[in-house]
């Protein structure tokens, strides 16, 4: 019989596993224990909840979260929380795609400078630029529009978009290119029949992060929206949280169901996101 012989890299590795399933189960502690404290929480009455902040509902109650979801305002913040969520994605992903798809089939001068340029732009989040962003669009009239949500959130979505997908467009072969043209292929229409397509997972990627970005963001819309009626989800919990400061058990459930579709999107597409992120690595 031979014996098996293991590497000091095998045996640091064996050893390392438990921290490495330790950090694992912190992390996961840390994120998911505020978020069932909020959820559970919105099935407890305020009594409970003085009592015993950190404790299970006993028993359940429902009424918090049927008022909610009965609620005229919450179904109004959360139409206008998609609506400038989707179309602030649906602009960040239409012109980040086709800027990375010049910037990585293309040859030009100053190339490389443009792809810089939006490399730095990862530096500077939209809070550095609220003031001047909020006297541009009064000066344009977008103030109390959701486009003048929308389009900033986009803006200032694109740096991340088009870094993800350059890297992911410019690994795909050049023979697949070739052989579109071969076949009659125009440049955009290979764009959009063939490089778009081998490109799902990256777009899901920059779609999932300009979504939640967007769903979350609560800065802009405060200073672009005065109407009540305007008001997306996080302003949405701010005026509810406000209205009734000491109903803490409808503001969990408040709370809980405003992150629900950001939540959920972030799951089905989840999957997509690690193949996005890892072709934009390998590119």
């Amino acid at each position: 019989m031979t014996a098996t012989t293991v590497s000091p890299a095998s045996r640091r590795f064996t050893s390392m596993t438990p921290v490495r399933y330790l950090a694992a189960l912190l992390i996961v502690g840390v994120t998911v224990a505020p978020l069932l404290f909020v959820i559970l929480g919105g099935f407890r009455t305020n009594a409970q909840i003085n009592s015993d902040p950190a404790g299970l509902p006993s028993p359940w109650v429902f009424t918090n979260y049927a008022n909610i979801l009965g609620s005229e305002s919450f179904w109004r913040f959360l139409g206008n929380s998609a609506l400038v969520s989707v179309s602030s994605t649906a602009v960040a992903v239409d012109l980040g795609s086709m800027a990375a798809f010049a910037l990585s089939r293309y040859q030009f001068r100053g190339r490389e400078a443009i792809y810089s340029m939006f490399t730095v732009g990862l530096l500077f989040p939209l809070g550095v630029a609220i003031l001047p962003v909020y006297l541009l669009l009064r000066q344009l009239h977008l103030l109390e529009s959701w486009v003048g949500v929308a389009l900033p959130q986009a803006a200032f979505a694109l740096p991340v978009t088009i870094i993800i997908l350059r890297p992911f467009m410019a690994a795909i072969p050049t023979e697949i290119e070739d052989a579109a043209v071969v076949d009659g292929a125009t440049r955009l229409g290979f764009f959009w029949r063939i490089l778009l397509p081998l490109s799902r997972p990256a777009l899901v990627t920059v779609s999932v992060l300009a979504f939640i970005t967007s769903w979350n963001g609560y800065l802009l819309p405060l200073l672009v929206f005065n109407n009540p009626a305007n008001f997306t989800l996080p302003l949405g919990v701010a005026t509810f949280q406000s209205q009734y400061s000491q109903d803490t058990a409808s503001i969990l459930a408040f709370t809980a169901l405003s992150i629900v579709p950001a939540l959920v999107f972030f799951i089905f597409a989840e999957r997509h996101i690690v193949g996005g992120l890892t072709g934009s690595v390998k590119g």
